[in-house]
């Protein structure tokens, strides 16, 4: 993880670019974020030449975005360049790119849980004004996933959120979290499959119950929270969950392909999974059998909620084609290219009024469920460092629930590595 620039490469970064402005967005800026260019919706207008998109390996996505871009005609263009095969070596190969100061992407995908880093690295440009010309189109939850400090890093192109899939023909639908964990634990046909192993997954699955538990890792001003009785209860759960067989004990090495086999093979009642896992589970035997919802509430008395996936669309700092950038994420985010997005590859929109769309719909039959789930969303802790962050919250969720550690030592560690990583900043 690279350590934050200096005042002096802040700076540097804070010169005007082409189609930026150098004013901040509207309200004051936080305390960590850096004086970089802000971008202005309205340099599409006058845009031209070739815009260069960066991300993970393409599942048609982009390869119909770029065509269909292009295709317009005009003085404009897009390419879309593969730097990296999953999130982690996508990551890493950016890094290489903004460390060294390259200007060969002019947009990158961003994973939402990055937008704090390359926010305070200077890496990014302001979006603010571009995402407030497109906030009533989009799912409000999926424009939390770029901000940071008070402004807007990026543009949602395509969200996720966890669902519960179920068989229908042993279990009920699910009311509450310890509701499902209390019948699992009674028959073994009931179990639970989830991503347990030692890695993203298991975050993800920890900050599900603990947000609709009322739990918190960190506050919006950066205070760590994590230490709390709502943390002490959601990992007493999971790991009585665990020692009961309520969740089956192989998810300790099991990330979401591994979790989804397993439920397949019919040794369990429920699986936590994202939207994606659908059609898979379709073509398999269990798929008769099989309902989605959206996740449950903790307890009786508690809220819903999920945590938000996706990738969104962010202008390079040092992108030499701005405008033409602005123009290509203008159409990515249109109704129009959204609609044909979900249609032919099945990714969930950040356009808010396509889950309601018959077509859609009937294209993706979790859509109401799925909607649901990301209306309870919340994104991940917003961090600079989000990645030690996380590897804090999954190291000890882990050491607990694979009985190496007690509840209140694995909250006292989980408490002090987030304050150590908050403090590498």
């Amino acid at each position: 993880m690279p350590s934050p620039p200096h005042r002096a490469a802040l700076a540097v970064v804070a010169l005007v670019l082409s189609g930026c402005t150098s004013a901040p967005p509207t309200g004051p800026p936080g305390e960590h974020a850096p004086q970089v260019p802000v971008v202005d919706p309205a340099s599409a207008a006058g845009a031209r030449g070739e815009v260069t998109i960066c991300g993970v390996r393409d599942t048609g996505v982009f390869e119909t975005l770029t065509r269909e871009f292009n295709e317009r005609g005009g003085r404009l263009s897009a390419r879309y360049v593969e730097i990296g095969q999953d999130t982690d070596s996508t990551r890493a190969q950016a890094l290489q790119r903004l460390e060294g100061g390259s200007s060969e992407c002019d947009i990158y995908l961003t994973d939402v849980t990055w937008t704090g880093e390359w926010a305070t690295q200077g890496w990014l440009k302001d979006h603010s004004r571009l995402t407030e010309q497109h906030r009533d189109e989009l799912m409000p939850s999926t424009v939390e996933t770029v901000r940071y400090d008070g402004r807007d890093w990026a543009v949602p192109f395509y969200t996720n959120a966890g669902l519960l899939f179920y068989r229908h023909d042993r279990v009920p639908p699910p009311t509450t979290w310890r509701e499902v964990y209390a019948r699992a634990a009674q028959d073994r046909s009931q179990r639970v499959e989830m991503q347990a192993k030692r890695y993203e997954g298991l975050t993800a699955n920890f900050l599900e119950l603990l947000y609709s538990a009322g739990g918190s890792v960190i506050d919006d001003s950066g205070r760590v929270t994590v230490d709390s009785p709502q943390t002490r209860e959601v990992l007493r759960l999971m790991a009585q969950g665990m020692e009961s067989g309520a969740i089956d004990r192989a998810c300790l090495t099991y990330d979401e392909d591994y979790a989804r086999r397993a439920y397949e093979s019919g040794a369990a009642g429920y699986l936590r999974q994202w939207p994606s896992a659908h059609e898979l589970i379709s073509q398999t035997e269990a798929g008769p059998a099989t309902k989605a919802v959206a996740l449950p509430a903790f307890e009786e008395g508690s809220e819903p909620a999920a945590v938000l996936g996706g990738w969104n669309l962010a202008i390079a700092a040092k992108s030499e084609n701005p405008g033409a950038a602005v123009a290509l994420i203008d159409f990515a985010t249109s109704g129009e290219f959204q609609k044909q997005m979900v249609l032919n590859t099945a990714q969930a929109p950040v356009f808010a009024s396509l889950y309601d769309d018959p077509e859609v719909r009937a294209k993706l039959p979790f859509l109401p469920q799925l909607k649901e789930s990301l209306l309870n969303a919340r994104p991940r802790p917003r961090s600079p460092v989000y990645a030690q962050v996380s590897r804090a919250i999954y190291d000890n969720a882990y050491a607990v629930i694979s009985g190496q550690t007690d509840v209140e030592s694995g909250v006292r560690e989980m408490a002090e590595d987030v304050e150590t990583a908050q403090e590498t900043f």
